[in-house]
């Protein structure tokens, strides 16, 4: 399923990375961004690395990993190296962590989601209320009575707003550029959960560092975890990736696509196409890779592929089980 942890990682000019999370089987959505990373590195002569983001126990049973493997390469969306499963890096998160606390950044947070929503807080880019920094300042008796009632989370320090390290200038391939401040638009994140599990923005930093990985391709609702993984990478010394982020595909009324939900799934998307090329030929069309919607290879969409296209089509894009005609 995984392979060693040891493994190859990606080299070269450019190597992307696609980086599931199997909780479900791949929705319409999961395959754009897939095509897209595809698509990127091999109209670019690159590598693809694929990832099994599988820290969270809940995704680690299930037929899911075997079945996201098989549409795949049923899709002619072939990986180089990998498929890497995060549960065999554990050792390499923690050693990150380690080193973000010896430079004293690292502080025990109570605060739980219910509070944090409570609270008067602005909301950053990824629409999550912003830290007010209630855990930051607390005394060693404090933090001791209150871990003999609840396993605290681990937070990050970023710097205060006036601090030119706090200040990320962030260059998108598709949605352009902004500059943000963290202690503004981010505050103090998480980079350890109350259950143990390292948190998604400092494990995918690990990650794509080790992996060799120089760009990231993914849904545009990640948008706000560019900045503290540039700072992120900053702190640890990583080699910057450059981001591309894509428009999501919705349900009618702008819901996202769901894997709990069956939206759209690859079981559904195989049935009604029957082939790969109709399902590509479908999917590019609606995402505007492609003029119609013609039956074709990832090959030949590679051939024609161009960051303008995706850019040109940058809104989110609704789509219901009738449009598959």
């Amino acid at each position: 399923m995984c392979a060693a942890p040891g493994a190859a990682c990606g080299s070269g000019p450019s190597v992307g990375r696609f980086a599931p999370s199997p909780s479900g089987r791949m929705h319409a959505g999961n395959i754009y961004t897939a095509l897209v990373c595809w698509l990127s590195q091999r109209s670019a002569g690159g590598s693809v690395v694929l990832r099994i983001e599988d820290l969270d126990e809940r995704t680690r049973s299930g037929p899911w990993v075997d079945l996201l493997l098989d549409d795949l390469r049923w899709l002619g969306l072939t990986w180089d190296i990998g498929p890497l499963c995060q549960r065999d890096r554990l050792d390499r998160y923690a050693a990150a962590l380690e080193r973000l606390d010896r430079m004293g950044l690292v502080y025990p947070c109570f605060c739980t989601r219910a509070e944090l929503h409570s609270v008067s807080a602005p909301h950053g880019p990824s629409d999550m209320p912003i830290y007010p920094g209630t855990c930051r300042f607390m005394s060693k008796a404090d933090i001791a009575r209150a871990s003999a009632i609840r396993s605290p989370a681990r937070r990050l320090k970023v710097p205060d707003a006036g601090d030119p390290a706090g200040r990320i200038d962030i260059r998108d391939r598709v949605y352009g550029s902004r500059t943000e401040v963290l202690a503004r638009d981010c505050g103090d994140f998480v980079v350890q959960r109350s259950d143990g599990v390292i948190a998604y923005q400092l494990a995918v930093c690990v990650d794509d560092a080790e992996m060799g990985v120089t760009e990231v391709v993914r849904g545009r609702d990640l948008l706000g975890s560019v900045a503290p993984q540039r700072y992120l990478q900053n702190l640890l010394g990583f080699k910057r990736v450059s981001y591309a982020h894509v428009p999501l595909l919705v349900a009618p009324g702008g819901r996202r696509l769901s894997k709990r939900d069956r939206d759209l799934n690859m079981g559904e998307l195989r049935a009604r196409f029957a082939s790969p090329e109709r399902l590509l030929g479908w999917l590019a069309h609606l995402t505007g890779l492609a003029p119609d919607a013609t039956p074709v290879s990832a090959e030949r969409l590679a051939e024609t592929f161009s960051w303008s296209l995706v850019r040109a089509h940058r809104r989110d894009i609704e789509v219901s089980a009738a449009d598959l005609g």
